[in-house]
C-alpha cells in the first residue's frame, strides 16, 4: 500500500496548527450539510474560495489538508504528458507523499492526490529512485508515475573514485571529470573539520600529535553530484559517505573496543591493507601484520613496509617507484615521517580505503605473522610468522616471476 499523504504535516506548528486543521474540517462539514440539504451551486463555490482563501493563510503545510478537501471535490489532474521541461530533485529516502509535493511545487502535477493515486495503481512506483529528473509541467499524475520510472528521464551525474587512490590522485580524476581545477580541491581539502570531519577522529593512543588531513576520509564509491557541483561540495559529499559507512560498520565502536586503539590508527591501517593486499581475501591478513608489526614482538615495531615509502614519494611531488626500483637512501630513510623504520605507525593514511579494507582492519582474523609476499600473479600472498618461511615464500615468488 502507497503511502498516504500525513494530515499532520504541519503538526509541529503546534496549537495553531491544530486549530487550523480543525478549522478545515470545520469547513468540510458544513460544505457536506449544504450539499445534502441542496444548497446549490453559489453555495459550492463559496466553500470553494474559502477553501482557497484557507489555503493561501495555510502555506506549504496546507497541502495534506488539501487532498482531503480533493477527495470530496474530486482529483484535479492534467490531460496528457506535459508542456515545458522541468528539472526535479527528490531526495534521498522520500516517500511517495513527499515526492508528490515536490511535484505540485514543481507544476508538475495538478495535484499531489493526482500523483499519489497513479503511484497506488502502478506498482513499480516503489522503484523510483532519488535523484534528479526531467520531467514536464502539468504532467497527468499517470504519466509523472511513467516518466520517473524511465531511466532516461533520470539525470545521471556519476563520478567513480576506486579504492585505494589517494587524495592528490582523487583530486586529479574529480578535476578531470568536473572541470574544476585541482587547486580548487586541494584548497578545499585543507580543513577536514569544515568538510565534515569529527575533531575527535585525529585523536590517537600513542604519543603522535595528529595534524589534520582528509587523506583516509575520501570514500571511493560512485556518487551522484548535485547541479552545479563545487570541490567542497564533492569533498563533503565523500567524508559523508565515509561517516555513513564507518556507521555501518560499528567500527568506531568496535575498534576501540576489540582493538583498544583509536579509530583513526585502525584507518591508516585499514590504508595499509588497501595498499598492499593484492585480493580481497588478504586486506584482513595485511591488517594482522601491521597490528603485529606496531603493536607486537617484532623487532623494531615498525611498518617495514615499502608503500609508505612511495605515498611519501608522491607528496612531495616525486615519482612513485616499484620496491625494485627503490634505492637504500629511500628504504632506509629515517628523516622521512613514512620511513619504514619508523617506531610505530605512520603520521597518516596513505590513500582512501575502501568498505572491506576498513572491515579487514577493524576485525583481522587471528595470526602471528609478520611477513608476506606475493606468490603469483593473481596478487594472492603468503604469510609468515618467521623470516625463515618468508625466505622460502619469496623462493614461490620468484619462481612464478612475481618478485
Amino acid at each position: 500500500m502507497i503511502e498516504e499523504l500525513d494530515p499532520g504535516f504541519d503538526s509541529d506548528r503546534g496549537e495553531k496548527g491544530r486549530h487550523r486543521r480543525g478549522y478545515v474540517r470545520k469547513r468540510q462539514r458544513e460544505r457536506e450539510r449544504q450539499r445534502g440539504s441542496g444548497g446549490g451551486r453559489g453555495k459550492t463555490v463559496l466553500a470553494l474560495l474559502l477553501t482557497l482563501t484557507l489555503l493561501g493563510g495555510l502555506g506549504g503545510g496546507a497541502y495534506y489538508g488539501f487532498d482531503r478537501i480533493q477527495n470530496f471535490l474530486g482529483t484535479p489532474d492534467y490531460d496528457g504528458s506535459g508542456t515545458d521541461a522541468v528539472t526535479v530533485e527528490i531526495p534521498e529516502g522520500a516517500p511517495i507523499a513527499a515526492i508528490a509535493v515536490t511535484l505540485y511545487e514543481a507544476g508538475v502535477v495538478k495535484s499531489t492526490k493526482a500523483f499519489v493515486n497513479a503511484a497506488e495503481d502502478n506498482r513499480q512506483s516503489k522503484n523510483i529512485q532519488p535523484g534528479q529528473y526531467e520531467l514536464r509541467k502539468q504532467m497527468s499524475g499517470e504519466y509523472a508515475v511513467a516518466a520517473m520510472l524511465d531511466p532516461k528521464n533520470r539525470v545521471v551525474n556519476g563520478i567513480t573514485v576506486p579504492e585505494g587512490r589517494t587524495a592528490k590522485s582523487i583530486y586529479k580524476l574529480l578535476a578531470e571529470e568536473t572541470e574544476i581545477p585541482v587547486e580548487e580541491f586541494e584548497a578545499a581539502a585543507k580543513d577536514p573539520l569544515a568538510l565534515g570531519v569529527p575533531e575527535w577522529w585525529f585523536t590517537r593512543t600513542d604519543d603522535r600529535t595528529v595534524e589534520p588531513s582528509i587523506e583516509g576520509f575520501l570514500f571511493p564509491d560512485t556518487y551522484e553530484l548535485p547541479p552545479d557541483p563545487t570541490a567542497q561540495s564533492i569533498l563533503a559529499l565523500m567524508v559523508e559517505r565515509f561517516l555513513t559507512v564507518a556507521e555501518e560498520l560499528e567500527f568506531v565502536d568496535r575498534v576501540e573496543n576489540e582493538r583498544q586503539i583509536a579509530p583513526y590508527e585502525a584507518l591508516i591501517v585499514a590504508s595499509l591493507a588497501q595498499a598492499e593486499a593484492g585480493t580481497p581475501e588478504d586486506l584482513g591478513k595485511v591488517a594482522r601484520v601491521a597490528y603485529n608489526r606496531v603493536y607486537g614482538e617484532f623487532q623494531c615495531n615498525c611498518l617495514e613496509m615499502d608503500v609508505t615509502v612511495n605515498y611519501y614519494l608522491e607528496l612531495t611531488g616525486q615519482e612513485t617507484k616499484t620496491s625494485a626500483e627503490m634505492t637504500q637512501d629511500e628504504l632506509l630513510d629515517t628523516k622521512s615521517p613514512y620511513s619504514r623504520k619508523l617506531k610505530g605507525l605512520i603520521p597518516t593514511p596513505i590513500n582512501n580505503p575502501g568498505r572491506l579494507a576498513l572491515e579487514g582492519a577493524m576485525d583481522p582474523p587471528p595470526g602471528k605473522w609478520l611477513f608476506f609476499v606475493a606468490i603469483n600473479k593473481e596478487g594472492e600472498s603468503a604469510f609468515a610468522e618467521t623470516y625463515e618461511e618468508q625466505l622460502r615464500n619469496e623462493a614461490k615468488a620468484r619462481e612464478a616471476g612475481v618478485i
